[in-house]
């Protein structure tokens, strides 16, 4: 791409395009310096063709501008940054984890006879010891000594497996094998089917060993995403082993368990650490995270980003319209609401400061274009894939539930990138780049993979076999770019990509066997559900309203668990905590399940932790709590959205479920709600001018009694839309000022306080 330039033709002073970028030195007593983002690639300057050296360079360059983009998104993901291991550690590692992807696929082709148990025995046995491989424990950080001239803060040693590493690693194949050990070990082992026969009767090494994988469990959780869900596990652990001596009075109270049966529910049954959401790491997100590491390398990432740009390059809100778009169609890559922030906020963020964009706004419109890569279909997050096997439909169904609810999402951002343009008067930037349609007819066959999984899905193929041949095809395809071919080489740099990727993902769906197991075993779920519900029924006994109560306290029950825990537990905790309540109350499974994914994908942009918002700050610079109250405001619709999902009957329409005209009513009427809250969100009017206090408190009225989808409530709904629509003429006329600020006015770029 050429640079950026102003209306004007002038050119902003810069560094080069793939220019370091440097921090200076913190103060004596001062906060280490702020990460920064790769710097542009949308203003990058293209090698001249026809030279192999200067393609050879342009490449080059593309590549680390990339690389720096990867460890930088590692910073800001649900899980920590791994190792980079080199040596025999890392010829292990790629060994290994080409073995667990050569698995993986063949288990697609040639499912192993002793059933799907047996298959997660070995394929647990092959990723639970390379993450003790690829993180450190850092119960203890050491540093290096200072040498003279050193400004920065200290830096860590480069950190290599340790013999406790070792150990560990040794500890985990004898724990995850053990299982289908052939050989008798005293009064245990002896093969898979007596293994299988001693459940509900442990032998003692059957105890020990299955002791010592659930610690390994809680030790991987630990490493690879904190020690907050393995203190909801022990959590958990605690109330099965003590809960038979809480009063039985209580709701929660049950007759209790020892440890053996403990033990037994985690190591010995389907409800455990083998269950199904370690079954849908190993069926499907491994499958998932490969393809979207072949889809990286060659090259479909910076070709969405791009064609974003080239899309709206023309428009007086391109930078913000490319920023949004990017999210959505990175999204179908990453799946990653952390990582698709730094991808597209490393490109788009020069686009958004020369319009004139304070660093928090656009650092809330990226974290909220970022989250939706967990919502953009065809590869929505793990949590996606338990649902279908929750639920037991195919995985296209759960894509077409998500659909509607995207598009709106995307819809309420758009609206608020609209608004702010006008409010805030942001300037208009000329991106000089080609036309989008010769940029499809050169790199549009990035597409053919993503639709080609569709279609497979679509004639009744499997999810994991439509994206083992998308997989295939992605290959295929890359070698009609030069520099992005997939050569035998790339090829297992994109394997390996892939299965490091789901390292940290296969330990979370593991130990969240022991809260699914517990949850089974105490009848935990009806419990909570029955608590949940009479503390909706203590404040009314009117039964509509006992719904709207209990949703409501489940949705700020899942936005607060959503904080602690990563995405997936946080779907798996909150589908056997709060679904059962909503269930109870009639609301049918797929609303509900809907409704948890999505309390669970929004804790990425909630205050105060908003890993999304984190690294958009990072990105951008910006200071970190009005970047995260940003975020909020663009994703605002979003949260209540999903209400609409279980308050009504209608809202399933939103999920396509009902008929036609149930779904084109609830979509039209639910696309007016977002739009009502976008204008109050950000008080203006497009074509009209700026909306008061009034009329945001009108307009916020509206769009939250538009979310109950019934004619009546729709009704009083668009009146008072109309009437804050009104209202805001009004003003206009009265005052007599134009309906847009002055582009470029320094009052007008001002940040507000939140």
């Amino acid at each position: 791409m050429s640079p950026i330039r102003s209306p004007d033709g002038s050119s902003p002073p810069s560094r080069p395009a793939n220019s370091p970028v440097s921090e200076p030195g913190p103060a004596e007593n001062g906060p280490p310096p702020r990460p920064r983002a790769p710097q542009p690639s949308a203003a990058d300057t293209s090698a001249p063709e026809g030279t192999d050296s200067a393609e050879r360079l342009g490449a080059d360059a593309r590549t680390l501008d990339e690389r720096a983009t990867r460890e930088m998104s590692a910073q800001f993901e649900d899980e920590k940054p791994g190792r980079v291991l080199t040596g025999p550690a890392g010829l292990l590692l790629t060994a290994a984890a080409l073995a667990v992807a050569a698995l993986a696929l063949w288990q697609v082709f040639r499912p192993l006879s002793q059933g799907s148990k047996y298959y997660l025995i070995f394929f647990l046995a092959g990723v639970l010891p390379l993450v003790f491989l690829a993180y450190p424990a850092n119960l203890r950080l050491r540093f290096r000594r200072r040498r003279p001239g050193d400004t920065g803060p200290p830096r860590p040693v480069s950190a290599r497996p340790t013999a406790t590493d070792w150990v560990l690693v040794a500890l985990a194949v004898a724990a995850c094998l053990y299982p289908v050990l052939p050989m008798p070990l005293g009064s245990g082992g002896g093969g898979y089917n007596a293994f299988l026969d001693r459940q509900g009767l442990l032998a003692p090494m059957d105890l020990v060993l299955g002791t010592v994988l659930l610690l390994l469990l809680l030790e991987a959780c630990r490493r690879a995403t904190g020690w907050i869900l393995p203190a909801v596990c022990l959590l958990f652990l605690g109330y099965g082993y003590y809960g038979g001596l809480l009063p039985q009075s209580w709701p929660v109270a049950h007759a209790g368990l020892d440890f053996s049966q403990l033990v037994d529910a985690f190591y010995n049954s389907d409800s455990g650490f083998y269950g199904t959401p370690l079954d849908v790491a190993a069926s499907y997100i491994v499958l998932f995270t490969i393809y979207g590491a072949v889809l990286e390398l060659s090259g479909a990432g910076r070709f969405f980003v791009d064609l974003s740009a080239a899309a709206f390059r023309r428009s007086r809100t391109a930078a913000g319209r490319t920023a949004v778009a990017s999210g959505f169609l990175l999204g179908t890559v990453s799946g990653s609401g952390a990582a698709t922030t730094v991808s597209i906020g490393a490109v788009t963020w020069p686009l958004l400061r020369r319009a004139g964009y304070p660093p928090e706004r656009a650092g809330g419109m990226l974290a909220a274009a970022g989250v939706g890569a967990i919502l953009s279909p065809p590869t929505l997050g793990a949590a996606a894939f338990i649902i279908a096997e929750y639920l037991g439909v195919s995985y296209l169904q759960v894509l077409g539930w998500a659909t509607a609810p995207t598009v709106l999402y995307y819809l309420g951002i758009l609206l608020s990138v609209e608004i702010d343009a006008r409010r805030s008067g942001v300037r208009p930037v000329v991106i000089d780049v080609g036309s989008p349609w010769r940029l499809l007819a050169r790199f549009g066959y990035h597409f053919a993979s993503l639709i080609a999984i569709v279609g497979l899905l679509a004639v009744g193929v499997s999810a994991t076999r439509a994206v083992v041949v998308a997989t295939l095809l992605a290959v295929a395809l890359s070698f009609l770019d030069r520099a992005h071919r997939l050569t035998p080489a790339r090829l297992v740099a994109a394997l390996v990509t892939g299965v490091r990727g789901v390292l940290a993902v296969t330990a979370v769906c593991a130990a969240a066997g022991i809260i699914t197991a517990t949850t089974t075993k105490t009848g935990l779920g009806p419990q909570a559900a029955t608590l949940l519900i009479s503390g909706a029924k203590a404040a009314t006994s009117n039964p509509t309203l006992v719904l709207v109560l209990t949703a409501l306290l489940a949705a700020v029950a899942l936005s607060l668990l959503g904080l602690a825990v990563p995405v997936t537990a946080s779907f798996v905790i909150g589908w056997v905590i709060v679904g059962p309540a909503l269930i109870d109350l009639g609301v049918s499974a797929p609303a509900v399940a809907m409704f948890v994914f999505y309390f669970a994908v929004l804790s990425e942009v909630s205050p105060p932790t908003a890993l999304a918002a984190v690294a958009a700050a990072a990105v951008t610079g910006g200071r970190l709590v009005p970047t995260m109250w940003q975020t909020l405001r663009y994703a605002l619709p979003a949260y209540l959205t999903p209400i609409a999902f279980v308050i009504t009957p209608a809202g399933l329409g939103l999920l396509g479920i009902g008929g036609a005209q149930r779904i084109a009513f609830a979509a039209v009427v639910i696309a007016l709600s977002v739009a009502v809250l976008a204008v109050a969100a950000g008080g203006w009017l497009p074509g009209v001018g700026p909306a008061g206090a009034p009329e945001r408190v009108l307009g916020a009225l509206a769009g939250v009694t538009l979310l109950w989808l019934e004619p009546v409530a729709v009704t009083v709904g668009v009146a008072l839309a109309a009437v804050a629509a009104a209202g805001v003429l009004v003003r206009r006329q009265s005052t007599g000022r134009a309906g847009r600020p002055r582009a470029g006015s320094s009052a007008n770029l001002r940040e507000e306080k939140p």
